[in-house]
């Protein structure tokens, strides 16, 4: 009787992919290579801590998160005012600012229809008597002393020559009511003192007869002032006046009068 051998032990089949890879060896392949042993971890510690020490014991992502901590100063920022609060404070300030420039202008000088007037209190006064004399010595002509009303102020007094030819003195008034009145008393032409007063355009509009004299009437600058210039029929050597300024034809009509009748002083000589 014969017996049949006995079959072979059946080994079991790997689990394979559509790949042909064994997903069971390499999953635990990774797993090992991925977390170590409990050995190798301490060894890859212990030569991470060698190399921090030998670099200067700095820890490199500490310092990176304490340089982004931030810093407390133990104090809140300012708050910022409002832009209405800003806005009335500024208005206030520019309003103040204004109304004291305004106030010290307006001590000093106002608005006429006839032009700007002046507070005589607050103007300089010269002697006006006293510079012409000082001036007559050397002047080529006789001066006159004006005999102006009291409330009347002397303000200025120069002399200088006129372009053209001449010598020219000066005087400046400002009467009771405010108004800038000039006297110039000049050995020049008609023509160049009256150039040289106006210092630009001007416009013969006429003649006025006054304080004994035919006074040729101009109207000069873009304000458009009056000027009155008259020939001293006895004066020796020939001598001529000329007024203007801001003031009224009564303004005028005083200074002329004053001017004819003051006192005259000695001709003295061309200046150097």
């Amino acid at each position: 009787m014969s017996s049949a051998p006995p079959p072979d032990p059946q080994r079991p089949e790997p689990d394979r992919t559509g790949d042909g890879t064994d997903t069971h060896s390499a999953g635990d392949d990774a797993a090992t290579s991925g977390t170590g042993t409990a050995p190798e971890q301490a060894a890859a510690g212990q030569e991470a801590s060698a190399a921090a020490a030998g670099s200067g014991g700095t820890d490199v992502e500490g310092a990176q998160v304490r340089a982004r901590r931030p810093v407390d100063t133990g104090s809140a920022p300012p708050a910022k005012p409002s832009r209405g609060a800003l806005s009335v404070r500024d208005m206030l300030v520019a309003m103040g600012v204004i109304i004291v420039v305004a106030v010290l202008f307006t001590r000093s000088c106002s608005f006429s229809p006839g032009g700007p007037t002046i507070d005589p209190g607050s103007a300089p006064v010269v002697d006006a008597a006293a510079r012409l004399q000082d001036a007559a010595p050397f002047t080529p002509f006789a001066l006159h002393v004006p005999n102006v009303p009291d409330s009347w102020r002397a303000n200025s007094v120069d002399s200088g020559p006129v372009q053209g030819g001449g010598h020219a003195v000066r005087v400046g008034y400002l009467t009771d009511g405010g108004a800038y009145v000039r006297l110039v008393q000049s050995d020049a032409s008609e023509e160049d003192l009256v150039a040289i007063e106006a210092g630009g355009p001007q416009t013969a509009t006429g003649t006025v007869d006054t304080a004994g004299l035919t006074w040729v009437t101009y109207r000069v600058g873009p304000r458009s002032e009056a000027m009155w210039v008259a020939q001293l029929p006895s004066a020796d050597p020939p001598s001529r006046l000329l007024l203007t300024g801001s003031g009224t034809d009564a303004d005028f009509r005083t200074l002329a009068q004053a001017a004819v009748d003051g006192r005259q002083l000695p001709v003295g000589r061309t200046p150097s």
